[in-house]
């Protein structure tokens, strides 16, 4: 593999975020203080190409900063291309559905898709690309705000952000 990615940091009132690019594309993103999981990335896909250190593209900055000021479908522009398994991908393709201000269930989801809710959390657990691809909009079947890789903390603050769940 002969590719240059580029690696950034954003801050975000929530936490710092890591992005790494290819192109127009976000490969990954994820909060660094979960910089471990970009590692396992960068590691299991891109193994051999250039990482080279940069700013973050201006298109996918300007998104991320309209979604964090109130304007919760801005990050629908960003063009990604998450490495995965075909089945990985179905659900992160899935997850882009998912309106901002909304919630679903993993159990939603695998009837819709014909798999197991089990399945699909686990795809969801995977999912490299936070925010972008938003896997905070699956909770639990009871309501419950489960797993998220970024911290149930972060899970909370951007539900509420997006008007899915009221402040405590």
């Amino acid at each position: 593999m002969n590719n240059v990615l580029i690696i950034s940091t954003m801050t975000t009132p929530i936490g710092d975020l890591t992005i790494v690019t290819s192109k127009e594309h976000v490969l990954i993103c994820e909060f660094t203080d979960h910089d471990d999981r970009v590692a396992k990335q960068l590691g299991r896909f891109y193994n051999g190409a250039t990482i080279k250190k940069s700013a973050p593209p201006n298109s996918i900055t300007t998104s991320i900063h309209a979604y964090l000021s109130g304007h919760t479908d801005a990050l629908n522009t960003i063009k990604t291309k998450p490495m995965g398994t075909e089945y990985e991908q179905k659900i992160w393709e899935r997850l882009r559905e998912i309106p901002a201000g909304t919630t679903t269930n993993y159990g939603a989801i695998a009837s819709e898709l014909n798999s197991s809710a089990r399945a699909v959390g686990r795809a969801n657990g995977r999912n490299p690309i936070a925010l972008i691809h938003p896997c905070h909009r699956v909770i639990g079947a009871d309501g419950s705000l489960t797993g998220y890789a970024g911290g149930l903390n972060r899970k909370e603050w951007l539900l509420q952000h997006e008007g899915a769940l009221l402040p405590l």
